[in-house]
């Protein structure tokens, strides 16, 4: 998606699986049941069945395995930046965890971005998500983690419109 050269020029690719009709069908419900929340009409039902169907770390990974690269045409989960191993779920606490595909990769921060958009948007607001690289996988990741955590960093970027534009397109494949 960048015209300049890019940071990994050769990743490597893996085979992705596909999430199961179960877990689809949850996560469409649930979409449904949060869209219903900002429309005019309510409905006493929607909160019950949040409470009744309880979010786990692999509805988290269905939701985000599917983001573009912002500099490749792959997924993350292709990418292997994401997995199911790396979301950890505690009660309304969320820690999600990236690699990125090289130590010195530019397009970090951009990555989490995309990552925390795609759950702000899909999850209720009780949660509290923090996103963070890998351990030891990246020469700038205490920078990069303070700027994705912290809220008025993320804010400021998403008021940018060519870093929103790039994330939109990185989501695209994930809202389809």
């Amino acid at each position: 998606m960048s015209s300049s050269t890019p940071w990994n020029a050769n990743p490597v690719i893996q085979e992705v699986t596909f999430k199961s009709k179960t877990r689809q069908s949850a996560a469409e419900k649930r979409r449904a049941t949060i869209a219903s929340w900002f429309s005019l009409e309510s409905s006493d039902d929607d909160e019950g069945d949040i409470a009744e169907d309880p979010i786990d770390e692999e509805e988290i990974f269905d939701l985000i395995r599917s983001i573009n690269d912002p500099e490749h045409p792959h997924t993350l989960e292709s990418l292997m930046v994401v997995s199911q191993k790396q979301i950890r779920l505690k009660g309304n606490l969320l820690e999600v965890e990236f690699t990125p595909t090289v130590p010195h990769c530019g397009m970090a921060t951009i990555i989490g971005l995309c990552i925390r958009v795609r759950l702000l948007r899909s999850l209720p607001e009780r949660f509290k998500v923090d996103i963070i690289i890998k351990k030891g996988t990246h020469q700038s990741e205490n920078a990069v983690n303070k700027q994705l955590n912290d809220k008025e960093r993320v804010a400021a970027a998403l008021e940018n419109p060519n870093l929103l534009e790039v994330i939109e397109q990185c989501l695209s494949s994930a809202d389809a």
